[in-house]
């Protein structure tokens, strides 16, 4: 079970740390996405990573289990927002890419529902509490947003954001 108050790592870093080429790629994304450092970045693939291994060891199953555990984790998926339809193919699940799972995170989501002028300033509303979910205040910026989640963001009851707001549009 081991000690709570050693929670296990959520990410693994490159294996190789000085390709350029993915350096290069890693620093585009992070500027992108307004992500705090790569280890964001580090834990979107490792998260990408364990889906596609999910799926591809699914191909060793016999045909009855793999297609039971194929729908659980294509409607797993459905849910998070990562595919677009519930009913996916091994093969729709293998082309899921990092950004996919980047455009899920709330930080994101904030910023492309006008909520922020940028993704910085909506990484700064998420971690000043500024930002809800369902009327619950969310404070981390690489929350992923479930479809179910995702028309319930709006601003915190009580954040001076939203006075300021009604006084704007008024």
């Amino acid at each position: 079970m081991g000690d709570p108050k050693k929670p296990r790592r959520k990410w693994e870093s490159p294996g190789h740390p000085w390709i350029k080429t993915r350096l290069q790629r890693e620093m585009e994304l992070v500027g992108m996405y307004g992500l705090r450092n790569k280890r964001e970045l580090w834990i979107a693939e490792t998260l990408l990573r364990r889906v596609k291994h999910r799926a591809r060891s699914l191909l060793a199953l016999p045909e009855d289990e793999r297609i039971k555990q194929l729908q659980q984790l294509s409607l797993k998926l459905y849910r998070l927002g990562l595919i677009n339809i519930a009913a996916a193919e091994i093969n729709d699940i293998l082309n899921i890419t990092v950004e996919s799972v980047l455009e899920r995170r709330l930080q994101t989501i904030v910023w492309k529902k006008g909520l922020a002028k940028t993704i910085h300033q909506a990484r700064q509303m998420i971690v000043h509490g500024h930002i809800a979910i369902k009327g619950r205040r969310v404070t981390s910026p690489g929350h992923i947003v479930t479809r179910d989640e995702e028309p319930h963001i709006s601003l915190y009851p009580t954040s001076p954001l939203l006075k300021s707001r009604g006084a704007e549009e008024a």
